[in-house]
């Protein structure tokens, strides 16, 4: 219930759970991301999609989709942009930035709220936080591992992810970098987290000047470590889970598995 409260409304499952003050934090903190990004981008986010795409449930596979009653709020209000053809505002690109930070960081709060109604007042003391290590990953793959203690895990994932994002960016030229031009396959490489943010912001999105030999193959490449890294958060998040409640009493239970991925 507080999951589905604060996937609704930012900070309503911890209100829920009588944590009024955290949740009024998460409240202003995620919301105040999303009208930020809904002001520079006056609410046209979603022009972007290409008309023939464009439908009720269109949106599902993108990172607002985290915060669901503010992407809700702008279908309702703006929709899907005019209908005749206007140019963009001047930051529209930093506005769907912000809205997209808005869903993943809200994702992060509905986790914290579940996590709150599970934990038991007796709880493993010193145990790192598991939002934290996953919104770790998410910034930079493999750095939640490598938090953990995991630190091979962590290396092997942050070179994998990273290097194909790396890979798939040089292979597309840069055009991947770009939500106008490939709406869905940059909320996939949204996931990698701050390569990816940094890459777009630096590259300026690069136009289109010629022939791509291999565009269709880089924006895979750029795509997939994105939603390779949610397995990895996944990850990240069961072992911190079971050292939150005292659950991973075996020292030799990383050790085990430190070789592979699997």
């Amino acid at each position: 219930m507080a999951l589905l409260l604060t996937w609704f409304v930012p900070g309503a499952g911890h209100m829920y759970l009588g944590r009024v003050v955290p949740g009024i934090i998460a409240l202003v903190l995620v919301e105040g991301l999303y009208a930020l990004g809904w002001f520079l981008s006056e609410g046209r986010i979603f022009e972007f999609l290409d008309p023939e795409l464009r439908g009720p449930v269109a949106t599902v596979l993108t990172p607002e989709i985290g915060n669901l009653g503010a992407l809700i709020a702008q279908l309702r209000i703006v929709g899907y942009g005019f209908d005749v053809p206007t140019p963009f505002a001047t930051h529209t690109a930093l506005g769907g930035i912000l809205t997209g930070l808005s869903g993943i960081a809200n994702l992060f709060v509905m986790a914290d709220a579940h996590l709150d109604a599970r934990t038991p007042r007796m709880r493993v003391p010193n145990a790192v936080h598991p939002v934290r290590l996953i919104a770790l990953t998410w910034l930079v793959p493999g750095l939640g591992h490598i938090a953990q203690g995991r630190k091979l895990r962590g290396a092997i994932v942050f070179a994998l992810l990273v290097g194909f994002f790396l890979a798939g960016t040089w292979m597309a030229e840069g055009t991947n970098l770009s939500r106008e031009r490939h709406f869905y396959y940059w909320s996939g490489q949204f996931l990698v987290g701050l390569p990816a943010i940094l890459s777009e912001l630096v590259s300026g999105r690069p136009p289109v000047d010629g022939e791509l030999r291999l565009g269709d193959v880089g924006l895979l490449y750029a795509c997939m470590p994105g939603l390779l890294n949610i397995l990895a958060m996944l990850d990240v998040y069961g072992v911190a889970e079971r050292r939150w409640f005292g659950e991973d009493d075996a020292p030799s239970a990383d050790a085990s598995t430190e070789g592979g991925l699997a």
